[in-house]
């Protein structure tokens, strides 16, 4: 552990010079909290205030954020799984149920619908109630009915139970508003985008767990085994901590001192002298209108439109995977197509070896989180996104080509790998732009955007698909390059900048 914690540091110390300007982000009226404990040297440290963000970068990255590092990665773990098993039980369905494309494509919009209604209930949820007690529900309650819905007698009751898993998925990007807040802005991005390896170890897991369950128990075992690791996250969130950042935004300086003070010793490392500043504001917290006021609205709507991208490509990529290993290349899809063969006619169940090619494609996130991970401190968060998109729609286009079905993986891998690291930079960014008071309902929002990029997409993937192939694919590359094209829009670079606790703190650096 103490060699996870040493990597970190030296990686992030390489851009320490960059951080000088962004020092002072936090000019904010406040007061003098006196909750905290003074120690024997009060008369030397009268007057003397420190900032939770002076004490987070003081205390540094440590044991502390390596045991968070892994809990909230394992709350990653487990929803990814619940995700990547759309693209699996769709064509399970398929075989089993004798589905049209019509019914697989609803498997996977009412999810994401579910998430849609929920992504800004639980964003107002947390910055109300904590986020603590918000993701320990929100976890529980996608078990149950992940779990539940295993036991599903027909197609009704199938959609209604994952519609409900969606809603309670919906809260999970709440996690990583927990899990940043608590980061020193130098390991903050790299910390970020290390933990959602979870996502893509989850996802492989998935795979990995269809390869051994489907063949000899089918789909029904395969929905109840994927929803285990969510109920193991629930029982370790004992130790989650609730954010001092929240508790100050509360009025509760005392609690989010003992927060710090637990930081101080599991790191051994001391506290800044003095009391905790208390940031006064008046203003109420997670209103959706500041979203829309005149500071943030552009970088709001690109953001919007950025989020409903990554979530379009990003999900439309895993549904055309398993499609294409059903149909085979776009040619032999154009030509059925063309003859007016029914789908029923020409697809295939998936077989072991299509699972084992699946997980060659699904693979190809670790490439792409370690990519990201060494341009988005050297680059910038904008420009990662841009080359992220970039070449993600470069590799889809290239799917239209009448290839071998080697070659289709290869482009699938490449166009998997870049939109993965699309996707954590926007969560990256995403938090480092809105200050404490709206972050998880700036984060919420953009959440729901991507639900509805997720909603549709099935309706390219899975039933464009089969009437247009070369449209379809087509699709799927324009929105990744206008994406691109709107991440070098975004009017404010947070490569650097503290976390902010309060509107008037608000000191973007614009380029």
């Amino acid at each position: 552990m103490n060699s996870i914690i040493r990597y970190v540091r030296s990686r992030a110390s390489k851009q320490h010079d960059d951080l000088t300007p962004y020092a002072n982000l936090e000019n904010t009226p406040s007061v003098i909290g006196s909750s905290l404990d003074v120690s024997q040297n009060e008369s030397a440290n009268q007057g003397q205030t420190y900032t939770i963000d002076s004490a987070v970068e003081k205390m540094g990255f440590g044991i502390f954020q390596v045991k968070l590092s892994i809990l909230t990665g394992l709350a990653w773990m487990a929803d990814a799984m619940e995700m990547m098993i759309l693209s699996i039980l769709g064509p399970a369905l398929h075989c089993d149920w004798l589905l049209n494309e019509w019914q697989k494509a609803l498997i996977t919009t009412v999810v994401f619908c579910g998430m849609m209604v929920s992504g800004t209930m639980w964003g107002k949820l947390c910055d109300s109630y904590g986020r603590k007690a918000c993701l320990i529900l929100c976890t529980l309650f996608t078990f149950y009915f992940g779990a539940l819905s295993s036991f599903a007698p027909v197609f009704v009751w199938l959609l209604i139970l994952r519609g409900l898993v969606g809603f309670g998925i919906g809260g999970s990007p709440q996690s990583v508003t927990l899990y940043a807040e608590f980061l020193p802005s130098k390991q903050r991005a790299r910390c970020v985008v290390l933990t959602n390896l979870f996502w893509s170890v989850g996802a492989c897991l998935e795979v990995l767990l269809a390869i051994l369950v489907m063949p000899s128990l089918g789909w029904r075992w395969l929905l109840a085994f994927s929803s285990l690791p969510l109920l193991i996250f629930a029982v370790f969130c004992s130790w989650l901590p609730e954010s001092a950042r929240y508790h100050l935004a509360s009025v509760r300086s005392d609690l989010a001192e003992e927060t710090l003070k637990r930081i101080s010793q599991e790191n051994k490392m001391p506290l800044p002298q003095g009391s905790l500043k208390i940031v006064k504001s008046d203003s109420k917290r997670g209103q959706f209108a500041d979203l829309l006021s005149d500071e943030h609205r552009v970088t709001t709507l690109i953001l919007w439109f950025i989020w409903f991208a990554n979530a379009f490509c990003y999900y439309g990529i895993v549904l055309l995977t398993t499609e294409m290993f059903q149909i085979g290349n776009a040619c032999q899809a154009s030509e059925a197509s063309k003859q007016n063969i029914e789908p029923f006619c020409y697809l295939r169940c998936l077989q072991t070896k299509d699972y084992i090619d699946l997980l060659y494609t699904t693979v190809s996130e670790f490439p792409g989180l370690f990519i990201t991970i060494t341009i988005i401190e050297l680059l910038g968060r904008k420009k990662t996104m841009a080359i992220d998109f970039g070449v993600f729609s470069v590799f889809v286009f290239l799917i239209n080509i009448c290839v071998e079905r080697s070659v289709m993986i290869m482009f699938l891998f490449v166009a998997r790998c870049f939109i993965s690291g699309g996707f954590q930079a926007a969560y990256v960014y995403t938090p480092e732009y809105y200050p404490t008071v709206n972050r998880a309902v700036g984060l919420g929002t953009c959440s729901t955007m991507a639900r509805i990029g997720a909603i549709i997409t099935p309706f390219i993937a899975q039933v464009l698909l089969k009437v247009s192939p070369y449209l379809a694919i087509s699709i799927y590359a324009i929105v990744g390059l206008l994406a691109s094209v709107a991440s070098m829009l975004l009017p404010v670079e947070t490569k650097g900048r503290q976390l902010e606790d309060a509107e008037t703190a608000y000191d973007p650096v614009v380029h």
